[in-house]
């Protein structure tokens, strides 16, 4: 049987591809030990979708999220009005090819990101306000039947992913 995967982003790892350069690195022991079972998935979706690092910092503008970006009812924007919508939903859809490919079982993304923000994120005035609502690639594998926990849910997506393998050795 195939190895249950795991679709994380880049920065939790350590790797330097935030907007600003920076990495998000996760010290969670479950995550090495995931890393070095060969479970994880690795991908930052805003590079997947053609932008660089650094970049500028964008945020969803428009009510409704990442699934209103997805529907063509909100946009990616930077502070200066540079729109990179069209990466976010380029990058959202290498995500969920990634995932679909490697049989991936959920997915744990980086908090209040514009792409993978999957609880709360930035409500698009660049004021730092947080508002209920999901990054576009959350959203698109959350549309997908992808279950999308972030850094701060580590335990919560060990008990999912513990639960998943158990109904999978039943079968």
């Amino acid at each position: 049987m195939e190895k249950q995967k795991i679709l994380i982003s880049a920065c939790l790892l350590g790797e330097k591809v935030r907007y600003d350069g920076k990495d998000s690195f996760c010290e969670h022991p479950v995550l090495q030990h995931w890393q070095q079972e060969d479970r994880l998935v690795v991908i930052c979706p805003e590079m997947a979708g053609g932008l660089p690092t650094p970049r500028p910092a964008s945020q969803i503008v428009g009510d409704g999220g990442g699934a209103a970006v997805l529907q063509a009812k909100a946009r990616v924007l930077s502070a200066e009005g540079i729109d990179s919508t069209a990466n976010y939903l380029q990058g959202a859809h290498k995500a969920l090819q990634l995932a679909q490919k490697h049989s991936v079982v959920m997915a744990i993304l980086k908090a209040r990101s514009p792409s993978c923000g999957n609880s709360v994120i930035y409500d698009g005035s660049f004021s730092k306000s947080l508002v209920p609502g999901m990054g576009v690639t959350a959203a698109l594998l959350t549309q997908h039947g992808f279950k999308v926990f972030n850094e701060e849910q580590v335990e919560e997506a060990v008990l999912f992913f513990n639960a998943h393998l158990l109904n999978d050795s039943k079968i």
